[in-house]
């Protein structure tokens, strides 16, 4: 008996379930399948991605919707393109067996005419990204006055990616009667807002503790210097040969960056950021979820929606301007019960946001050395090994080969055999591991470029250039040095935030810094460097104190309230 039916679903709902290799429901499922079928509360869902959250509303919903019908009764919200189409997908495969089931995606990128005349052939439900669903709406080429039921999945990720007048533009056009289901994996006070004003007292599911990372995760950080970090990368990717991962960047032109040298040197590796054009997101998707690529690099917008089940490894190259991101991207791994690893490279001055993580997740992070080159070459080795004497042999298609072969080799030994094959295999792997430096930085005082801040007397300038420029703390040294023509001395110290920085230098050569960048345009943008230390009025952002302070408010708020 599938365990499915003990929920309340009926025959040939469980039937086209378990043609999915679907037999036991996952906690949020088990919770929320029975209270929905009652169809008498609204909902708030609490559950981390890759939990099953899709068919938690997916299966109430193809039992109560009325599929003799054409009109739109159910209208399902979610952040990106990809995840409209997976919950689309998803919801065709549980109707498989039930006679007249319309189920329209509603996105971006794709023919609106196309949709609209799917619309007018008879849609029970409508699954759609908010942008589109408010053009459509505009266009009046979808009605959703008359909708019984709204879902509105990964709540959170729609707000971080700024569709709150998008969402209350939508739910306005619905009738005040509708039951509202809304699954988030955090719950932010604005995802509570939406709550208040739409729902009528929801009851209130949590699998986990809110804001909690999944169980099967695990959680560590390597500390190295700014410099170090794609050094660190290869080896972290090294030591795993089985990786099947996602590498988070903060920039498009970081992701672009990294995805290429990942790439150059040999990785099977790709981007996903938004310069990307649809048919090229689509198509960078399509490889990675066929393994042809085995390492994705993304921004955070690019990856919502991602649903990949077998990802091994989450890499953040460096940590989320937003800390509540960290739960998203942590969670593309550790999905369908398999465990996970998710990966955090810092230097020492973002050590603390670690325990502020930990704090939030409700779990512990392991501190880890950055692997010393033997230890990748031990790995590989034995990798590679692994790979021999599990190799499927085609005897009867090699046959014919092996006579020459057997006497091209009767001089040698098997122990020499052995030892030529090794040696061909990994002579170009120990000679790049053979005098590798120690990438690990010192976790309890690193400035995150190789020396410590300067205790003699300097002088403090801003910078209105930052991580969102593609800079670290090396580079903006050099810059900066470069084109003040400076040898010696110089910025003794950089600290470089998402969209500015600050530098200290020699308090002799801070004017003819100054003076050097009066007219200097970087990547076609005025540099602005002075000692006003406080108002960056100037930056590209607008300036301003708030626009100044806020990537640091979002981590300082935490570390007080929480």
């Amino acid at each position: 008996m599938n365990k499915f039916e003990t929920l309340g679903i009926s025959e040939n709902i469980v039937k086209a379930v378990s043609e999915l290799g679907f037999e036991s429901p996952t906690p949020i499922q088990e919770k929320a399948v029975p209270l929905l079928l009652e169809n008498k509360h609204d909902l708030v869902a609490l559950a981390q991605t890759g939990t099953g959250k899709t068919a938690a509303f997916g299966l109430p919903l193809m039992q109560m919707i009325d599929f003799g019908a054409k009109d739109v009764q159910a209208l399902i919200l979610c952040p990106t393109r990809e995840l409209c189409m997976q919950i689309t997908q998803d919801l065709k495969s549980y109707s498989k067996y039930l006679s007249g089931a319309r189920i329209v995606a509603i996105y971006g990128g794709a023919s609106i005419e196309r949709q609209t005349e799917e619309i007018k052939r008879g849609a029970q439900i409508v699954v759609a990204t908010p942008g589109r669903m408010v053009d459509m709406l505009d266009r009046k080429r979808v009605s959703i006055r008359n909708v019984h039921w709204v879902v509105l999945d990964e709540a959170d990720e729609m707000l971080n990616m700024g569709f709150q007048e998008d969402l209350n533009t939508i739910l306005s056009e619905t009738p005040k009667e509708k039951k509202t289901w809304l699954f988030s994996a955090t719950m932010p006070n604005e995802v509570s807002r939406i709550a208040r004003k739409y729902m009528s007292n929801p009851a209130e599911i949590t699998v986990g503790n809110k804001n909690q990372g999944a169980e099967n995760i695990e959680h560590s950080y390597y500390v190295v210097h700014s410099r170090d970090r794609y050094p660190a990368l290869k080896r972290i990717v090294d030591v795993s040969p089985d990786i099947f991962g996602i590498v988070f960047c903060r920039t498009k032109a970081e992701t672009q960056e990294v995805a290429d040298s990942l790439i150059k040197d040999g990785y099977s590796a790709d981007a996903l950021h938004g310069d990307l054009s649809q048919a090229q997101r689509d198509f960078v998707m399509k490889r990675y979820r066929s393994h042809n690529i085995r390492m994705l690099v993304a921004t955070d917008v690019a990856a919502r929606g991602i649903d990949v089940d077998d990802v091994t490894h989450v890499i953040n190259y460096n940590l989320p301007d937003e800390i509540e991101n960290y739960t998203h991207r942590s969670g593309r791994t550790g999905r369908a019960g398999k465990s996970g690893t998710s990966i955090v490279l810092v230097n020492s001055r973002d050590v603390s946001k670690i325990r502020i993580i930990e704090r939030l997740i409700g779990k512990k992070f392991e501190f880890k050395k950055v692997p010393a080159g033997a230890e990748v070459f031990d790995k590989q080795l034995l990798n590679i090994i692994n790979k021999l004497k599990n190799v499927v042999v085609n005897e009867k298609e090699i046959a014919t080969y092996l006579p020459r072969v057997y006497e091209q080799l009767e001089d040698l030994s098997k122990e020499e055999i052995i030892q030529r094959f090794i040696s061909q295999e990994c002579s170009s792997l120990f000679e790049y591991y053979r005098k590798t430096p120690d990438l690990n930085a010192d976790a309890r005082g690193d400035s995150g470029n190789g020396s410590a801040r300067p205790n003699a007397n300097t002088k403090r300038l801003f910078v209105n250039l930052g991580e969102m420029d593609g800079l670290d703390d090396e580079k903006l040294k050099q810059f900066i040095n470069t084109t003040a023509k400076i040898e010696k001395g110089g910025v003794l110290f950089a600290n470089v935030k998402n969209t500015y920085s600050f530098v200290d230098v020699e308090p002799a050569q801070a004017d003819a810094i100054i003076a050097a960048f009066k007219e200097e345009r970087f990547k076609g943008r005025k540099v602005r460097i002075d000692d006003s230390i406080g108002r960056p009025s100037g930056s590209r952002e607008g300036g301003g104190e708030k626009q100044f302070l806020f990537p640091a408010l979002r981590w300082k708020q935490v570390r007080r309230f929480r």
